[in-house]
């Protein structure tokens, strides 16, 4: 289904502990933009009774029914974009945008 890789999981975990939301699932959402492309969105939540639930790399990550299908064979990473900026992403092949990532 959803894939958290072990760089992600272990970046939500400091935010956690930084922001004082131990214990708080990581809420996943994802949207269809007027391009057909998907914006994801991500905050610490509350988990709701028709949540989806996942347990993954010490991280409990959550989503409402509607964005599943939209997340469905996603990952999350964390990894350095430029050098000293680190960012989270979404690599989804049911993104029409998005490309595989390449070596070098």
């Amino acid at each position: 289904m959803f894939t958290l890789t072990t760089a992600a999981a272990a970046q939500v975990l400091k935010a956690a502990r930084e922001g004082g939301t131990e214990g708080m699932a990581l809420r996943l959402a994802a949207s269809t933009r007027a391009d057909g492309g998907i914006d994801y969105r991500m905050g610490f939540d509350d988990i709701d009774e028709h949540d989806i639930r996942i347990e993954t790399e010490g991280v409990t990550l959550i989503m409402a029914p509607d964005s599943v299908a939209l997340l469905d064979e996603a990952t999350m990473d964390y990894v350095e974009l430029e050098p000293g900026q680190f960012h989270f992403i979404f690599l989804n092949p049911r993104d029409p945008h998005y490309r595989p990532p390449t070596e070098g």
